[in-house]
């Protein structure tokens, strides 16, 4: 009955609309009357429209709201609300547009749009926050086509809630008549929950250059894949007017599957993979475009003017929902050795007629004058346009507006880790003239990381054990967790009297030594980094089995009993837990339990609780931040090799707040595995052999991750030992043990900024301290009294001085920065005043020998030459060098009145310890006294 109603109401409208002449496709439906925004009456002739398609089902009209642009090659962007609050799902697209006026329309999906205007230009951005393409459409390309029970996933707390249409309008000669433009598309959207969630993968080059009349210039593009399983359905190419053909496959154990391959020259839709091909982990995806330089005079560069090329490959496909990932970027190539192999099929144009090409392009006979000499008209602007392609750090850093920490992680790692991070900012290059245009005005982040990247992958990174920190001779008991608080204060939390062994539980899990009562002495201890003092004590009768700890940016301290299958928040001076999670003493695998969990750690930015849960399940699950259950990802390890969100035993947490992602250390797979924070989506996994077959912890600071492992089993080599990695590329750039004992199960690491590194070990008790060597030589020095700060620059020691307080506690940067500041004033000021010092005196000396012999000459006459030689003989001879002394400044200026001879004593040029003064018994001599008897020669 219902259904027969809704026949006739579909009838009803149908008549009406057509009686009303409605030019819209989706006329014959009610109006969505809650919408603000309006289209030209040469368009659809109401407003916009949501048109409902039964209980759970509606339409949505994407159009561009009657526009005209002025020139070649606009880009305009307009956006729509999801008009639900609900989750909803994208089923089945409908473009409206046609070649003769759009070159191609983009539909991302995103939470803010750049604009809250009826359309924009595009070169103000497309979306705010991070987005997505759910679809691409060019030169009359026919409808995209989902699989059933396909959707991609809108609205609701995941999915985006605007829809922003992309136009490029490349041909404007079809406007002459100023007519509007009401290009878009139509969506159909469903409530029904789809078991299969859409995603876009997009392999794009971005360093092509095609040389001047080149035939055959080839663009590889390779991937490793990393995630969990994706089944492709569709796929489209794009390039320009160079391209020739485009292809795209799946490589497993060196075996090439297409996945599609077409030309770039005929309509521009997603065309259906003809054969299922699904891409499973450690598989490789590989794309070749071919172009040719033909008829060009100068390069051809990546970019989104007329005269520039690109090199997409754009790929549908869909995974389980659980596991979906919306969208996905591979910018590389990974392995230039894998092309050796492609199929000769991919470089064979696919040939296609020439009034075809033409009506491709958009261009008819009557407009192709026009349009060269419209685009000879832009020469100039566009050359200043074309990016700077020598190598890809300077298109992608210029694509991204200079976001050198992003661009770092391609340098660092050129094969699989460029596009795990940056999917979220290649989308929003995305938005930018289909990765062609240069996107301005952006942010610069701090480059910190960037900096602190390129040091560790150069391999002079060391930490050594701090021999000098007694924390070593602690008497603690077994020792699970360690922090570092905001003061840099070491956080240690131990089991005290209690210790985990075979009997603690039984075979459900369940503690077995309750009648021991809780842990009477404070578990949670807080020590001067420097000397292990005790600063503070806390975690009296609180604990069972302590196991991990964390600290939040608000200095809460977040622990977990295994025994008790809990987690607790504690204020730094509160003797009761704030928040409690779990049930006590009762294991489960709820949301509302746990079963061992190992660790916790908390976003400083959104405040979400993470749990690692734990030795009895194999799950991460987030809270909010006042404990409420959000979500949880993980399953135990299959039989085999451990896949992606697998867990044995997830044994520590790092959180990594500058990239959203959450860091596992996945103990009996002995493998770090990191996830996306608000998704739980697998970005990445690092697995070394030197890790063994176990990891227990892991720990982050900016730019590095710190590691332990277990044991080893018997017969295997690898030793227990801390590792230090590059976060970027994984890379493991030193290992360390200690100097002082040895390590028997280290547990839980941490490290601060300064690169300093604790370990706690809960078979040895111990804590041991770690620094970088260059600390502990600076610290070697300081500990004797004497502080020497070596300046680079210049290669020299630029200050030492005795210390009353060897235990300075000024920064090294900061001191080194003070001192090179003073090193350079003090050494300018130094050399003038020496050197004014040097010559004034010689200045005065030659000055009073002239006037002595002018005055000699005026008073003897014709026989002053003979008395300035015999009264004066002693200063000229020793001025020669010829006297029995060196020149003594002292005596030679005491012979003048009124001048001191302190301090001039025995300043000699020769340096004699023979030497002494002529008159000690007055202070001045007669000007013209008699030479003195030359004293007898030294017998030594």
């Amino acid at each position: 009955m219902a259904g027969l109603f809704n026949n006739l109401l579909v009838l009803f409208f149908v008549f009406q609309n057509i009686c009303l002449g409605f030019r819209s496709p989706l006329s014959v439906f009610k109006r969505y009357k809650d919408t603000s925004r309006s289209f030209s009456s040469e368009c659809l002739g109401s407003d916009q429209p949501v048109v409902s398609l039964g209980l759970s089902d509606f339409a949505l009209d994407i159009r561009m709201p009657g526009v005209t642009p002025k020139q070649s090659d606009t880009y305009l962007c307009m956006s729509v609300p999801l008009p639900v609050d609900d989750e909803a799902y994208v089923v089945d697209f409908k473009p409206h547009a046609s070649m003769d006026t759009v070159h191609h329309m983009l539909l991302f999906g995103c939470n803010e749009p750049s604009s809250t205007e009826n359309y924009w230009d595009c070169d103000e951005g497309t979306c705010k926050d991070k987005s997505n393409i759910l679809y691409a459409w060019a030169r009359n390309a026919p409808p995209t086509r989902l699989p059933k029970g396909v959707g991609f996933r809108v609205g609701g707390e995941t999915g985006g809630r605007f829809f922003v249409l992309q136009v490029h309008y490349g041909d404007i000669s079809a406007f002459r008549d100023k007519h509007k433009d009401c290009s878009g598309v139509t969506l159909h959207l469903t409530h029904q929950k789809q078991p299969l969630i859409a995603g876009m993968y997009l392999m794009m080059s971005v360093n092509t250059v095609i040389p001047p009349g080149e035939k055959v210039v080839d663009a590889d593009i390779a991937c490793h894949y990393k995630r969990f399983p994706m089944h492709l359905f569709a796929y489209r190419v794009h390039t320009h007017r160079l391209g020739k053909v485009v292809s795209g496959y799946r490589v497993r154990n060196g075996q090439w599957t297409l996945i599609g391959r077409q030309s770039p020259q005929l309509p521009q839709a997603f065309y259906p993979v003809e054969h299922p091909v699904d891409v499973s982990y450690d598989d490789t995806l590989a794309a070749r475009c071919v172009f040719s330089g033909e008829g060009r005079t100068t390069e051809t560069h990546i970019g989104g003017t007329a005269n520039d090329e690109m090199c997409n490959f754009y790929i549908m496909y869909y995974m389980e929902a659980k596991h979906a990932v919306s969208y996905m970027t591979c910018t590389q190539n990974a392995n230039p050795e894998l092309f050796r192999n492609i199929p000769q099929e991919a470089n064979i144009p696919i040939q296609i007629m020439s009034d075809m090409l033409k009506m491709t392009h958009g261009h008819h006979e009557e407009t192709k004058d026009s349009d060269k000499s419209s685009l000879l008209q832009q020469a100039k602007k566009e050359e200043e346009e074309i990016l700077e392609q020598s190598n890809f750090y300077s298109l992608l850093s210029k694509l991204l507006g200079e976001r050198e920490d992003v661009v770092h992680v391609y340098k660092h790692n050129p094969t699989e880790k460029a596009e795990s991070d940056l999917v979220a900012e290649i989308a929003n290059v995305v938005q930018k003239k289909d990765l062609a245009r240069e996107i301005t005005n952006h942010e610069e982040r701090d480059s910190t990381n960037l900096v602190r990247d390129r040091i560790q992958s150069e391999h002079d990174f060391h930490i050594e054990e701090a021999v000098e920190w007694p924390g070593l001779d602690l008497k603690l008991g077994q020792i699970s967790g360690l922090a570092l608080d905001a003061e840099n204060n070491l956080v240690i939390f131990h089991r005290g009297d209690h210790v985990w062994d075979e009997n603690s539980f039984d075979n459900t899990f369940v503690y077995q030594q309750r009648g021991l009562g809780p842990i009477e002495q404070s578990t949670i201890l807080v020590l001067h980094p420097s000397n292990a003092k005790l600063l503070r004590s806390l975690g009296k009768s609180l604990f069972y089995l302590p196991h991990g700890l964390s600290i939040d940016k608000n200095g809460n301290y977040w622990v977990t009993d295994v025994a008790l299958h809990q987690v607790f928040k504690l204020g730094p001076d509160k003797k009761e837990p704030l928040l409690t999670l779990g049930v006590a003493l009762q294991p489960g695998s709820d949301k509302n339990h746990f079963c061992q969990p190992t660790d916790v750690a908390v976003d400083p930015n959104t405040g979400s609780i993470y749990v690692s849960d734990g030795y009895c399940n194999s799950r991460i699950i987030q809270f909010s931040p006042n404990g409420l259950y959000v979500m949880q990802w993980g399953e135990e390890t299959s039989l085999g090799r451990a896949k992606p969100g697998q867990f044995h035993i997830p044994h520590s947490l790092a959180l990594i707040p500058d990239f959203s992602q959450l860091c596992v250390a996945d103990r009996e797979n002995g493998r770090i595995q990191c996830f996306r924070l608000e998704t739980g989506e697998f970005i990445r996994e690092i697995k070394h052999k030197s890790f063994g077959r176990e990891l227990f912890a892991v720990s982050y600071v900016p730019g590095l991750l710190f590691a332990v492992n277990g044991m080893p089993y018997p017969g295997e080599a690898e030793p227990v030992q801390g590792f230090v990695m590059n976060f970027s590329t994984g890379e493991i750039i030193d290992t360390f043990i200690p100097l002082r004992k040895s390590f028997e199960m280290p547990h839980d690491v941490v490290a601060s900024e300064d690169e300093t590194v604790f370990v706690g070990d809960v078979h040895a008790r111990a804590v041991w301290k770690f620094a970088s060597t260059e600390k502990l030589e600076h610290r070697s020095v300081k500990k004797a009294g004497i502080e020497v700060q070596d300046i680079k620059e210049s290669g020299t020691i630029v200050e030492g001085r005795l210390k009353n307080n060897p235990e300075s506690t000024d920064p090294i940067k900061k001191q080194e920065k003070q001192h090179l500041v003073q090193q350079h004033t003090s050494t300018g000021i130094s050399f003038v005043l020496i050197t004014t010092l040097l010559i004034i005196p010689v200045v005065v000396l030659l000055a009073i020998l002239l006037f002595i012999r002018w005055r000699k000459t005026a008073v003897y006459g014709g026989d002053g030459e003979h008395k300035l030689d015999s009264s004066s003989g002693r200063i000229l001879g020793r001025v020669r060098g010829k006297g029995s002394g060196g020149l003594n400044l002292g005596n030679f200026f005491a012979s003048h009145k009124s001048y001191s001879r302190k301090g001039f004593d025995r300043v000699s040029t020769e340096g004699s310890d023979q030497e002494k003064d002529e008159d000690e018994g007055t202070d001045s001599e007669e000007e013209c006294s008699a030479p003195q008897t030359p004293p007898a020669p030294s017998s030594s």
